[in-house]
């Protein structure tokens, strides 16, 4: 099969550019695609941070500190951008003006703002693929559910919850980083830092809320700032969003929680929802675990439960008998974007696609709201 080399620089050379490093190096690891990734440049405004691709990623030609530089490079097809939510509106912005493909990292904009700017750019540059990041909808557990729903499985829906939580902020000698600061973060906290996540799956059923009750928490309210003393911490913590979604021809409650201190968790994902003829359940705690409970009427009510086959959106080498993991998720996203660059939209290999900016932008929509709803006590319509 001939495949069709996809051109990438990296703009941020964190802990989320690693991994998408990773993911291309492991692309051998998928079956029968006809695209595959290539990182050829690389920019930091940090050197240091240049380090490690120089040293593990041999495709790297180029090497940039400005990513002005980076954009300016005609060999270069698509941008995957890791940066502090403060800098989303500039770099989204020019990359997207200047012609190369985008999968950037949520909320794609500090605030509503700044998503408004990003949105402008989309408007005005059609030919550009621009996607959100959001990898655990790849899980076959989640894709299961995903088409359960698409299947009308479920009859009249009951409630749907949805959440990611993680517990590495309980530690109150963690040092601040600036996801604790409003003017790198934002405003949102928690909820831009880890909201795209719980949103995409719910978002792409088409079930948006119509407002919104909040409870934003601020546990730990200061933390050592790494020069011997200590810093305010500016921004939420966890939050629970209680949302009421009103469709065409149905209304339920929805409830979406966002956790940096949730003990005993490591990013855990999760979505239940619950109807009156199907009820089903997936988290990444268990990620190798479904649960669904199907009902008639006077039929009893039991739960299934059983091990999910390695049964992804794009078939790979491993056994269904092994367990998916991040790692797999990850690579699975990135060919679900680069997929939709090779063939477009209505062409690519299977019909799931990466997070849209029109989701990221009710994401912007549903926070605000949020905050507001904090302020005041009240309810907020969307």
């Amino acid at each position: 099969m001939t495949q069709r080399t996809i051109r990438f620089g990296v703009i941020g050379c964190g802990l989320m550019g690693k991994e998408f490093a990773s993911a291309a190096a492991r692309w051998c690891h998928l079956t029968d695609v006809n695209f595959i990734p290539v990182i050829t440049a690389v920019c930091d405004a940090n050197p240091d941070a240049i380090g490690w691709f120089k040293q593990a990623v041999p495709s790297v030609e180029k090497t940039f500190t400005d990513y002005r530089d980076l954009l300016a490079d005609p060999d270069i097809d698509a941008v995957y951008c890791a940066v502090p939510h403060n800098l989303h509106a500039q770099l989204y912005v020019d990359i997207i003006r200047s012609g190369k493909h985008l999968l950037g990292e949520k909320p794609f904009g500090i605030d509503r703002e700044a998503n408004a700017d990003i949105q402008k750019a989309i408007a005005e540059n059609p030919e550009v693929l621009v996607r959100c990041s959001s990898e655990f909808p790849f899980f076959p557990g989640a894709l299961q559910i995903a088409k359960w729903v698409e299947e009308g499985r479920f009859g009249k829906i009951i409630e749907v919850e949805a959440g990611f939580w993680h517990s590495s902020d309980l530690d109150p000698q963690k040092p601040i980083n600036w996801k604790r600061r409003i003017a790198t973060n934002g405003e949102y906290g928690c909820m831009g830092d880890l909201g795209m996540h719980v949103l995409h799956l719910p978002m792409r059923f088409g079930w948006k809320p119509a407002n919104v009750r909040s409870l934003l928490s601020q546990i730990i309210e200061e933390r050592p700032d790494g020069k011997g003393g200590t810093a305010p911490c500016e921004t939420w913590d966890n939050a629970i969003l209680a949302c009421e979604v009103q469709t065409k021809d149905q209304a339920f409650p929805m409830l979406l929680s966002t956790k940096r201190i949730a003990p005993g968790h490591a990013n855990t994902w999760f979505i239940r929802i619950q109807g009156t003829a199907f009820s089903a359940e997936f988290t990444t705690k268990n990620p190798k675990q479904l649960a669904w409970l199907p009902y008639e009427a006077g039929g009893k009510q039991a739960w299934h439960v059983m091990d999910v086959p390695y049964k992804s959106a794009y078939g790979t080498i491993t056994g269904g008998i092994f367990e998916f993991g991040f790692s797999d998720s990850i690579l699975q996203m990135w060919a679900a974007f680069c997929d939709e660059i090779a063939n477009g939209t209505g062409r690519m290999l299977q019909p799931f696609h990466c997070a849209t900016p029109e989701e990221a932008e009710f994401s912007h929509r549903l926070f605000t709201a949020a905050l507001e709803s904090n302020r005041t006590g009240g309810t907020i319509p969307l």
